[in-house]
């Protein structure tokens, strides 16, 4: 099964960022606002549950994590995404890391650029207008998260399947 590691911030916080996703984002319907951890991977069904005590061991040492959300910010060139950008805190860099240390697959397919996108796969004109709408009305919000979700890939990203860990 292909899972993924993410972070889900409050119902304040995802009711923003879905007041934009809801017009720009064509995931939208498929998974909550989110901050993404890990790439997804792979788990065979029979070790599953050793991973998820891994994770447990994980999220037992982990101490909340602080999120201040201070700008948007997009991908572009590379790609047409606008995100709300996350400061990088040493609590979010520490979960990242460990999620990406032994007995975790350290593969990383990006570097972490810790954000909540709330645009994707938009024209690039429309791109372009939104980033410039976007960081000029200015964003500011801090809050603790204090606990990280295993969720499985199924037909797409869903929360089918969520654990707490």
């Amino acid at each position: 099964m292909t899972y993924g590691i993410a972070l889900f911030p409050s119902k304040e916080l995802q009711d923003e960022a879905n007041s934009f996703r809801k017009r720009f984002d064509s995931h939208y319907a498929s998974i909550p606002p989110h901050i993404t951890l890990t790439d997804p991977f792979e788990v065979d069904e029979e070790k599953r549950s050793t991973y998820i005590d891994s994770l447990e061991s994980v999220a037992s040492e982990q101490p909340p994590v602080v999120i201040e959300i201070y700008k948007a910010d997009s991908f572009i060139p590379l790609y047409h995404k606008v995100f709300l950008k996350i400061r990088e805190h040493e609590t979010l860099l520490t979960l990242h890391q460990k999620l990406h240390s032994p007995p975790f697959s350290s593969e990383m397919a990006h570097t972490f650029v810790p954000h909540i996108t709330i645009a994707q796969d938009l024209p690039k004109a429309e791109n372009d207008d939104l980033i410039g709408q976007l960081k000029m009305s200015g964003f500011s919000h801090s809050e603790i998260i204090s606990e990280f979700h295993l969720i499985q890939a199924a037909r797409g990203w869903s929360l089918e399947y969520c654990e707490d860990v």
